[in-house]
């Protein structure tokens, strides 16, 4: 059963919203937190096992700095897209769908600027 505007099948196209843009990033932001998991394992490895200076030592580091903040970054934003989706597949009312998206993405902007502050925080004050 095909669903598109005739227009849509002679021109043999598909929808023209950002549906594949969507698709992609959570793909991209996937593959990133493969490799950036690996610090932030290190960095919970430190957090349990050694002592506080140790741990913001090896914080305040550049390289491992860099890739905490990467892995906040990706990782808030590949489970805000993913929750997006999860939404607009269950949730049948249009205007809840909307107000559930918003504050999705609003808790996690929120949670992420949390999370960046905090790892700023402890490279400056130690």
């Amino acid at each position: 059963m095909d669903f598109r505007t005739p227009l849509a099948k002679a021109l043999g196209i598909g929808s023209a919203k950002a549906g594949t843009a969507h698709w992609w990033m959570q793909r991209v932001t996937a593959v990133a937190l493969i490799p950036l998991t690996l610090p932030f394992i290190i960095l919970l490895k430190l957090c349990i096992n050694a002592p506080y200076r140790e741990t913001v030592a090896w914080l305040a580091e550049p390289l491992n700095t860099v890739c905490i903040t990467a892995w906040i970054l990706a990782v808030f934003y590949h489970s805000a897209l993913g929750l997006q989706v999860v939404i607009e597949d269950y949730v049948a009312k249009e205007g809840a769908k909307i107000i559930a998206v918003w504050a999705v993405n609003l808790s996690f902007l929120f949670l992420a600027l949390a999370a960046l502050l905090a790892v700023l925080r402890i490279i400056l004050v130690g």
